[in-house]
């Protein structure tokens, strides 16, 4: 038996196209963490394929499990694991099971508890795994391929969404003007890196949302402005300015995030702001939000890259505190693809 270790967790998540393996100490201390990406595989397709994600986790699934196991020098896990922690929902229904069922199988082996975990949640923890010294209140913002949403953390396991979007998610209308645009998948990163060198004033893009004193957002009005746009040139037969179009895309794009988190932060009057999502990894989205918290004198926290896309640690980090705050599941876990973290204020 590991000796001088505290309470152990294994975190699972398998909620979309990634799926990862942590194995977590307390709440903070990673002892190991693997992810098998599929972003190679959906490539071709423009994007994830359920059905295919689902095959492909099943496959990555329990090698993965071994690694981390073997990386944290974990040999006997019926005595040294203490809790599975597994994704449960929201998500894609095939990929989701794939990590229940594997959740449930190994604590029935393992006889130890299990807990579902939202995975708006787990983004939420990325941050309380890198920064022990956020405590709640704070407003959390998930922006990511499938989720944009600003939640209130009055306390862990208490949330309340302030606003969501009502179409398309930020990093959903960046992959689809990433292939309007020729650019391949995942949109996200060669969007950013495209337009770090054009000209952001350009093309006038309308700000989605912008001066209604409502916290929620739309993407969709933004990608059909860019649509529109890139056909003219085409039929005009001009050259198509990627870079620019990037550029003023995005900058649209973080100034509806930017505006409608600061007007939750006025609404709320909480002074801490916590980002997360794989779009949280953006250039931009993040020196825009670091200014902000210079001049209005907000705390502003940001995990490192590999903690803003899915991951296991923030899975096994949520688990964790969810146990400890009496949380409980059992061998009746079913994937909700639905789940909701809240309802509306």
């Amino acid at each position: 038996m590991t000796m001088n270790r505290g309470f152990i967790t294994l975190g699972i998540e398998t909620s979309c196209d990634d799926t990862a393996v942590a194995v977590l100490e307390g709440q903070n201390n990673v002892l190991s963490e693997f992810v098998s990406s599929q972003v190679n595989d959906h490539a071709p397709f423009g994007g994830v394929v359920p059905e295919f994600a689902s095959r492909k986790h099943m496959e990555a699934i329990l090698p993965l499990i071994r690694a981390v196991l073997k990386e944290s020098g974990i040999s006997c896990p019926e005595n040294e694991i203490d809790l599975v922690s597994v994704t449960s929902g929201p998500g894609l229904m095939g990929s989701l099971l794939v990590g229940v069922m594997a959740a449930k199988g190994l604590v029935q082996a393992w006889d130890v508890p299990l807990i579902g975990v939202n995975h708006i949640e787990g983004h939420i923890f990325a941050n309380i795994v890198n920064h022990p010294e956020l405590k709640p209140p704070f407003l959390s913002m998930v922006v990511s391929g499938g989720h944009t949403e600003i939640i209130l953390v009055r306390a862990f396991g208490d949330y309340r969404i302030l606003g969501n979007t009502r179409d398309d998610a930020a990093g959903e209308a960046y992959d689809k003007v990433a292939k309007l645009l020729g650019l391949g998948y995942p949109g996200g990163p060669v969007v950013d890196s495209m337009a770090s060198i054009g000209s952001c004033s350009r093309y006038n893009f309308p700000v989605p949302m912008k001066g209604r004193n409502e916290i929620s957002f739309s993407f969709s009005g933004l990608k059909t402005a860019v649509l529109w746009e890139v056909k003219k040139l085409q039929e005009k037969g001009s050259e198509i300015p990627v870079e620019d179009i990037c550029a003023s895309f995005q900058r649209a794009a973080v100034d509806s995030l930017v505006e409608k988190l600061e007007l939750a932060q006025e609404f709320t009057g909480i002074d801490q702001i916590a980002l997360s999502g794989g779009v949280a990894s953006n250039s931009h989205l993040r020196k825009t939000l670091s200014e902000i918290s210079q001049r209005k004198k907000v705390d502003f926290f940001l995990p490192p890259p590999g903690h803003c896309t899915d991951n296991a640690v923030m899975i096994a980090a949520a688990g964790y505190n969810a146990f400890h705050r009496g949380e409980r599941s059992d061998l009746t876990l079913a994937p909700s693809p639905s789940w909701q973290i809240s309802n509306h204020m």
